[in-house]
């Protein structure tokens, strides 16, 4: 690692950004050194500059990847270098307004019941089940798991925000089942060795592109023809609450959303609520 690299970390750190930021950061500026093929305290502004053409115009960054390009060099430049460059003040990644992908609860259950590895099994079906982010499932710890209160207790979520969620009790049957397979002192779902042995004592928990390879593995088994991701659970698992009849503020809280209206964009209404809307618009009508 480079002086550079390991200053820019330690700056990170200080700000109290989330290990999954760090990375997600650091890696934004090796994509820009990588492109221009020098260190990035030799690259120019207009050199900066030409990267985020390409950036919009090659590569098609969606919104989310742009800003997160964005928000990693600029932190680089300004608190790891300490330049403030105009070109970082006027860069906006592109506006996008796109409907989440949400799956039914047969198609949910479809997808689960062809991932072939019961870590990967089990993993899933907690994250939809609990509505939880890819990296809070992964990183799921013994003492997370509240079985008194029927709670799952979500440690350092998005913007180091704790916050406890309900966990249904066939969620915790399969945690423990699980759990008793590799008996980890400290990881629900510990990183597995060479040949899926050594979990017992690993220092990591289960990396997430394994995850995310399950899941895709399973969707195309599935044959479900959408561009879903695990990601799709968590938003699958609000609006599944939503339709039930549970309150949008509630749903917000188990998220772990600032605003109610992200909580509302997480969600889209499936043929459950759509069919009762129509049926609500038909009495209406008929009541003319």
């Amino acid at each position: 690692m480079t002086p550079l690299r390991q200053r820019m970390i330690e700056d990170l750190q200080l700000r109290g950004l989330s290990e999954r930021t760090q990375e997600m950061y650091v890696r934004a500026v090796r994509q820009l050194a990588e492109h221009d093929h020098t260190s990035p305290e030799r690259i120019t502004e207009e050199e900066l500059r030409d990267y985020f053409l390409y950036v919009k115009h090659v590569k098609h960054y969606s919104r989310s990847a742009s800003t997160i390009a964005l928000c990693g060099i600029t932190f680089f430049y300004e608190h790891t270098l300490k330049r403030e460059w105009t070109t970082l003040t006027f860069v906006r990644p592109p506006q996008e307004h796109k409907l989440p992908v949400i799956l039914s609860i047969d198609a949910v259950r479809m997808i689960l019941q062809r991932v072939r590895l019961p870590r990967s099994r089990v993993c899933l079906s907690t994250i939809y089940a609990c509505g939880l982010r890819l990296q809070e499932g992964t990183h799921l710890q013994v003492p997370d798991i509240d079985s008194a209160r029927m709670v799952v207790h979500v440690r350092y979520g998005q913007g180091a925000k704790d916050r406890s969620v309900p966990l249904p009790q066939q969620t915790l049957t399969s945690l423990r089942a699980y759990w008793k397979t590799h008996c980890h002192p400290v990881w629900l779902f510990p990183a597995p060795g060479r040949g899926g042995i050594g979990m017992a004592t690993a220092s990591t928990p289960m990396p997430r592109n394994s995850v995310q390879d399950a899941f895709r593995a399973a969707l195309k088994a599935s044959g479900i023809q959408k561009r879903a991701s695990v990601h799709t659970l968590r938003h699958s698992s609000a609006t599944h609450l939503l339709e039930a009849g549970v309150h949008l503020r509630l749903i917000q809280e188990y998220l772990g959303h600032n605003s109610p209206t992200t909580t509302a964009l997480s969600t889209h209404l499936t043929i459950t609520a759509e069919a009762m809307a129509r049926q609500a618009l038909t009495e209406f009508v008929a009541n003319l």
